[in-house]
């Protein structure tokens, strides 16, 4: 058999496969990249179980927990993990702390299935603090340059195409912006967070000490950067990408019409995606409303609507421009600009994408 393990770090540099046995409201509110959830108990018999401990101990809670998961339904869950312990011979099973729980399953896989199958020492609780360790690290040892810009200029594109770049607005599955919202859902904060820790332990473990990432605010979308880092890119150099006007509306033609429609379509169907991409990008635009104004709102929304009227008629999206080019105008440039007045002591390097990329790979790390 093999031990029991409290090696955190190689179980994610090598995808270790894990199976978590805690109660689903539990996994839901965070969890780790590709472990599966098979509960020991699910949310009710958990409920149950707490309030037995809360009011009588607990000897009396597990007695409970044992009626209650007990015959067929305890025959369904041991043959579940069974199965992962069979595909999965290298993996390992935890609960919250590595307690009671991921032991109960221990003992009944081994004497109801005959199969020795080993746990994380800890659980969920040592391997999240050993990622929240992970970041803090990186942040206290590594070099960061942050790249910043107007709206549209692709700050996107240059980290996807560095090394060491990364991608915060991937790890959170949205654009950044008021408009940076998928057809598809946001991860929950924990998961956000344990999936940048991840990406920097892996990419820490190949030898990388200095990281490229973009110039983000506290929070993107629903989730919010890592504070320790957060509190790093104020003082992180910055080197500022900059593009024409023409070609940062188009870019963002591209992302946040042709492609955020596209992705609607694909996830909602051809009936159903167009109307949930309308009603998207009208309510980006009434998100900020506040600090565009009433009067401006007006005049951009009415421009988006004939432009999203257009597209549904004729499949057409040149009318969207207008609304792109006003915002970017009126709103977007002059609040940027004022942002590199702030941050002008510390902007290294500035041009556009080509010498960007070519100053960002030369550059050697600070540190």
């Amino acid at each position: 058999m093999r031990n029991d393990t409290a090696d955190y770090r190689e179980l994610f540099l090598s995808d270790t496969p894990m199976v978590d046995v805690r109660a689903p409201v539990e996994f839901h509110k965070g969890a780790f990249p590709g472990v599966l959830n098979l509960p020991l108990m699910n949310d009710l018999e958990r409920q149950k179980v707490g309030t037995c401990y809360k009011y009588h101990g607990q000897q009396a809670a597990i007695e409970l927990g044992h009626q209650l998961v007990s015959g067929r339904t305890k025959a369904e869950r041991i043959e579940a993990w069974a199965a992962f312990a069979r595909a999965n011979p290298n993996g390992y099973l935890y609960c919250f702390r590595g307690g009671l729980r991921s032991q109960i399953v221990q003992q009944w896989l081994k004497s109801e299935a005959g199969i020795d199958y080993p746990r994380v020492i800890g659980g969920y609780k040592a391997l999240r603090n050993f990622l929240l360790e992970t970041t803090r690290q990186a942040v206290e040892q590594c070099d960061f340059v942050l790249v910043g810009g107007l709206t549209g200029c692709g700050k996107t594109e240059v980290i996807a195409e560095l090394d060491a770049g990364l991608d915060l607005e991937a790890h959170a599955n949205h654009r950044g912006s008021s408009f940076g919202k998928r057809a598809t859902g946001q991860p929950e904060q924990i998961d956000f967070e344990n999936r940048l820790a991840i990406d920097l332990l892996k990419r820490r473990a190949a030898g990388a000490a200095c990281f490229v990432l973009e110039d983000e605010g506290r929070t993107i979308g629903r989730c919010a950067v890592p504070l320790e880092l957060y509190q790093g890119m104020q003082r992180f150099p910055l080197v500022w990408l900059e593009d024409s006007f023409e070609d940062r509306v188009e870019r963002i033609l591209r992302d946040y019409v042709t492609d955020l429609c596209a992705e609607f379509v694909a996830v909602h169907g051809a009936e159903a995606g167009f109307p949930l991409f309308a009603e998207r990008l009208l309510q980006s635009l009434s998100n900020i409303l506040k600090r565009l104004g009433g009067e401006r709102y007006q005049r951009m929304r009415t421009l988006m609507q004939d432009a999203l009227d257009e597209q549904q008629r004729s499949g057409t999206i040149d009318l969207h421009r207008a609304w792109i080019e006003g915002l970017l105008r009126e709103y977007y440039d002059p609040m940027y600009a004022y942002q590199r007045e702030l941050k002008a002591e510390r902007i290294e390097f500035a041009g556009e994408q080509e010498a960007v990329l070519a100053y960002l790979r030369e550059r050697a790390p600070r540190r």
